[in-house]
């Protein structure tokens, strides 16, 4: 017999029961928020609350919900193709997005793969360096080179060039890959470059740049692995280097692309182009899921070089007409709004709003960088996450700390009441937390 899932209490207890949410353990769950609706910057509760969301769905959702163009894409793809297998097929709003994305990005960017999400589309980055070098017949160079305190997904490739001490998957280092790290960025700003900061890097890529592939990373902001801001300078000495030892360069834009540090992509700031780009989360406006792996011609002809140069990978749901619709449209949609001015006024306001906290005895550090803000504290949040979730609820806002980070990312649209509402929040919970 089925449980009675009409009553709000019914369906939390059935979750508590029976569904994994993401970061959490199904024996000591914690407490969660139904939500029932959402616009704009505002979730709505099923018990009737309005909370502001300071995190835009994991840091997809820049136009706000419910957005009458999104809404529109959708059902109009919806109504005629849904979906498609993409092997020996294809489809007009794929055609499209690929001619979207090569006209934003760099231009020796040229091959368009997409997949599921963000963590696939480091897979398949890893794998087109991996085939690129035994399509040149140096079939040795199969190891990666990142640096700390990087994250970039879940999945087993994506979790060995993820930081292994301070990440998240520490549990399966004895057996992920062991790849190569070097210290993470320290300059905050180009005015405070020093050289030095490149010596391990220089020295790992000169000690092993026979068995090197590429070095990936996330570039001017480190997201999961610690909400970490450095320098463009530190990109341009990378991309020199990379070129030096014969080593591709992936960047990893998931979190940073789409306008999110201030540019449309973070590489844009230090001037550089990567061999192999990875881009998802607000690919469609946080609507559904879609990534995109974008290459240069010469990785593909290098894939190409020895053997027929087959791609083998294909995702089930490769290339969803519904999600590559409603990418088109948040595409356009971005590039025809003023998002640059209103990123620039989220960041001026995160900055003035954040800096004074530095004063606080249990804030470490404060870092604004686009539409990031970001309070380190002294100490992990984990000792308080059994009550702090909910705190933060009954304050009318959403905002969801890690370790010992509180941050947000909202969306473009939000407006700066709402913004400073999110912030006076942060600032109150660090006293909340202090107090404890």
């Amino acid at each position: 017999m089925k449980d009675d899932l009409t009553t709000l209490s019914a369906r939390l207890a059935y979750d508590k029961k029976h569904l994994w949410h993401p970061y959490s353990s199904m024996i000591t769950p914690g407490y969660m928020h139904e939500v029932s609706s959402a616009s704009g910057v505002h979730l709505t509760l099923s018990d009737g609350r309005s909370i502001i969301d300071g995190m835009a769905s994991w840091w997809a959702v820049i136009h706000g919900y419910n957005h009458p163009v999104l809404n529109q894409a959708a059902v109009s793809q919806i109504d005629c193709l849904a979906h498609v297998m993409f092997g020996g097929l294809t489809h007009a709003p794929a055609v499209t997005l690929s001619q979207q994305l090569i006209e934003i990005t760099h231009p020796v960017l040229q091959h368009v793969f997409f997949s599921d999400s963000g963590s696939i589309s480091v897979e398949v980055a890893i794998k087109m360096a991996l085939q690129y070098w035994i399509g040149r017949e140096q079939p040795n160079k199969k190891r990666l080179l990142t640096v700390r305190h990087g994250y970039h997904g879940d999945t087993f490739a994506a979790m060995s060039v993820s930081d292994p001490e301070n990440g998240m998957h520490h549990l399966f280092q004895g057996s992920l890959i062991q790849q190569l790290f070097a210290p993470a960025p320290v300059c905050r700003h180009d005015d405070d470059w020093r050289q030095e900061e490149m010596e391990t890097l220089t020295t790992l890529l000169a000690q092993h740049q026979q068995e090197i592939a590429a070095v990936i990373i996330e570039p001017l902001v480190q997201g999961a692995g610690g909400m970490r801001v450095y320098c463009a300078e530190y990109l341009r000495q990378l991309r020199r280097l990379c070129d030096s030892y014969d080593v591709l360069l992936i960047l990893d834009e998931i979190a940073t692309g789409f306008g999110r540090t201030g540019s449309l992509f973070a590489y844009e700031q230090a001037g550089i182009a990567p061999d192999i780009l990875c881009l998802g989360k607000a690919l469609t406006g946080g609507y559904i899921s879609l990534a995109a792996t974008l290459c240069s011609t010469a990785i593909a002809e290098g894939m190409s070089a020895n053997g027929d140069g087959v791609l083998m990978h294909g995702p089930t749901f490769m290339a969803n007409p519904l999600a590559c619709a409603i990418a088109n449209a948040s595409i356009g949609l971005l590039l025809s709004s003023p998002w640059q001015q209103r990123v620039a006024a989220i960041e001026q306001q995160l900055r003035q709003a954040l800096s004074p906290y530095m004063t606080k005895p249990l804030v470490k550090d404060v870092r604004v960088k686009g539409a990031i803000g970001v309070i380190e504290l002294k100490e992990t949040v984990w000792p308080v996450m059994d009550w702090l979730p909910k705190w933060i609820v009954d304050q009318g806002v959403w905002i969801r700390p890690f370790n010992n980070l509180i941050y947000i990312m909202p969306p473009y649209t939000i407006q700066a009441a709402e913004l400073m509402r999110l912030t006076e929040v942060m600032g109150r919970m660090v006293d909340k937390i202090a107090a404890c």
